[in-house]
């Protein structure tokens, strides 16, 4: 058991003095940023707004109660942790040092995000320092990383608890190895808990486990393994809900009905200005007029679609990159494995719609994938000089856009805030 621990420890957290560096540099930027915003303004946490009051964040309602049951159904016992620890820290006023508090548990959780993408860059691409900095820079100007870091929500501890669970199962295939039952459990139970249509991306790495179709024994384990996970969440899941589970069918087509019928904007532009794009590079913003359903009118931010031909070009190259990166490695097992639970996500928002007018709020559930990919088309071209000479100085204009591009979106931001929200 104390072996177990030390390696859990040693995969979560910075384990040698250059990734403790790069943990401490994201921590220090997000957290400055995160520190100025709860401290100035009370967009992080205001009692009287429950959602919506930047990119259809529901801030309020999930740290008060997880969120809906149907879509978030254990993220309740999570956030009564992190509400009830930031009350006793706050001294148990919901003020300033109650969302400095929320911002922080936010900014860890993304920091913590940054070395796990470090980590499989460095040991299981094999990529060079320089190169593993250059990418993960680069995925640390995200809008979506840049915004979690100091949101309190449920994707941004989605997106750590998959970074973690992809490196842990890439450490695992490339040995040879299989996923641990009790790993498995631990992940269905977390991050299917916290969504759970990212359940079935626990099971996808199990497909790919050496001699798994050969061997009966091996096949019929890992039978088991995923009836375990599957029934251990599915009882914690009826358990929550004091087995009533006929809430879960009629909730669930009520939340698909609300936010799969939006005919505003032309699909094929939610798909590359939200889903692809605005993960990545912010579009432009707009302020809408919102209301809290109980007498108090407030402002709210979305996203627009990109209006500059240049954002589309970004968006379209790095969808190249990543296609090029995953055709190069087609027989590659791990590249298959993050395509495989890139698609999960391409399935629910783009082609059955879920959310697709707000599917820049989901990047927490896939925008890991966008650096591995382009971390494996740089080993895919290890040995021609030439080409990576090519992807090192493209991929470092492509961050010089985006760094400036998003700090400029970030000035609108705060220009919301300045006037909103003092």
């Amino acid at each position: 058991m104390k072996t177990k621990i030390i390696h859990f420890f040693k995969l979560v957290f910075p384990s040698s003095r250059t990734e403790l560096t790069v943990f401490l540099f994201f921590f220090i930027c997000y957290g400055i940023l995160g520190t100025y915003i709860a401290l100035n303004y009370r967009i992080i946490f205001d009692s009287r707004i429950p959602w919506d009051a930047y990119f259809s964040f529901d801030n309020k309602a999930i740290v008060m109660s997880g969120g809906s049951f149907e879509r978030h159904p254990l993220s309740y016992y999570f956030f009564n942790w992190i509400r009830e620890t930031a009350l006793f820290m706050s001294g148990g006023k919901m003020d300033a040092n109650f969302r400095l508090i929320l911002a922080w548990f936010s900014n860890t959780a993304i920091s913590l995000c940054m070395i796990q993408i470090f980590k499989y860059l460095k040991n299981i691409i094999g990529l060079p320092l320089k190169i593993s900095l250059l990418i993960l820079l680069f995925f640390g100007f995200f809008s979506t990383n840049i915004i979690l870091s100091f949101t309190p929500e449920n994707f941004t501890y989605t997106l750590l608890l998959l970074s973690v669970y992809n490196y842990y199962t890439a450490i695992k295939l490339k040995k040879n190895g299989k996923i641990a039952g009790s790993a498995m459990v631990l992940a269905g139970v977390s991050i299917g808990g916290l969504t759970i249509t990212n359940l079935v991306k626990v099971f996808i790495p199990v497909a790919f486990e050496k001699d798994l179709f050969k061997r009966r024994k091996k096949f019929a384990n890992a039978v088991f393994r995923v009836a375990l996970t599957t029934a251990c969440f599915v009882f914690l899941y009826l358990f929550r809900i004091d087995f009533k589970y006929q809430n879960i069918f009629s909730k669930t087509n009520q939340q698909y009905e609300k936010f799969s019928n939006v005919e505003s904007i032309p699909d094929w532009d939610m798909i590359l200005s939200f889903f692809f794009g605005g993960n990545i590079l912010f579009p432009s913003f707009m302020i809408s007029d919102k209301h809290n359903m109980k007498g108090f009118d407030f402002k709210g931010l979305l996203m627009e679609p990109y209006s500059s031909v240049f954002s589309y070009i970004f968006t379209v190259t790095i969808l190249a990159l990543i296609c090029w990166s995953y055709f190069k490695n087609f027989k590659n097992k791990l590249v298959q494995i993050l395509m495989i639970s890139f698609l999960v996500d391409i399935v629910i928002h783009c082609i059955m719609r879920f959310g697709l007018h707000t599917s820049y709020i989901y990047g927490g559930h896939f925008v890991f994938v966008y650096p591995l990919l382009l971390g494996w088309l740089f080993y895919a071209y290890r040995k021609q000089t030439g080409i990576m000479t090519f992807l090192t100085v493209f991929t470092g204009i492509l961050f010089f856009f985006l760094a400036v591009s998003n700090t400029l979106r970030m000035s609108d931001f705060f220009w919301f805030l300045n006037t909103y929200y003092q």
